[in-house]
């Protein structure tokens, strides 16, 4: 009788940076397209997101402090510039008082924003961009944590940027991005088009 073999686990949805760039445009409202820009550009987890607080922005370090990730682990990760101003415009607009992103309650009061609202966006983001890869909510972190090793960022930065308890999960991306000496081709582009 054979060894049974271990099913491979599904690799994640990684979209190309093309991609991301037009999600990011997509939402009409800044709200939209920062809780996207925070998603993507920070690598958070949808329940990280929706916790976030004003006080979890550090604007002069360029930082965003992740309080009680999952494994209930502290971390911080950069911002962006772009991020940055995004978020200054958004928060002189919206004057969120605790919640970066606020929804309301069914009697119109100011809560975190829900995962059913976090998911919204980023289906609604997917529908009117012309994508047609299924994205959730996960896709923009596992997009991050590959964009990160395929720009060259090594294996256990990108493991403590994720807060990843394990260096085993970190390296299901080694399996996505397009890394080493030679980016991997189809033969087929080599064989009518002979260099």
């Amino acid at each position: 009788m054979l060894p049974s073999i271990e099913r491979p686990k599904k690799l994640p949805v990684v979209l190309s940076h093309s991609e991301i760039k037009q999600l990011l445009k997509t939402p009409k409202l800044l709200k939209h397209r920062l809780v996207l820009a925070m998603l993507y550009g920070c690598g958070l987890r949808c329940f990280e997101l929706r916790n976030l607080q004003l006080k979890d922005l550090d604007f002069d370090r360029r930082m965003l402090h992740i309080r009680q990730g999952k494994g209930r682990k502290d971390r911080y990760v950069p911002l962006a510039d772009l991020q940055i101003r995004g978020l200054k415009k958004y928060i002189a607009a919206e004057n969120p008082s605790v919640w970066c992103f606020t929804g309301n309650d069914k009697h119109g009061n100011p809560v975190a924003l829900s995962t059913r609202g976090v998911q919204w966006i980023v289906r609604e983001a997917r529908k009117h961009s012309g994508i047609n890869k299924e994205i959730t909510t996960h896709s923009l972190r596992h997009s991050y944590a590959t964009h990160l090793l395929e720009m060259g960022l090594d294996i256990m930065s990108v493991k403590d940027l994720l807060g990843h308890a394990d260096i085993q999960t970190t390296l299901t991306y080694l399996h996505v991005a397009q890394l080493g000496r030679q980016k991997p081709f189809s033969p087929l582009e080599r064989l009518y088009n002979k260099k």
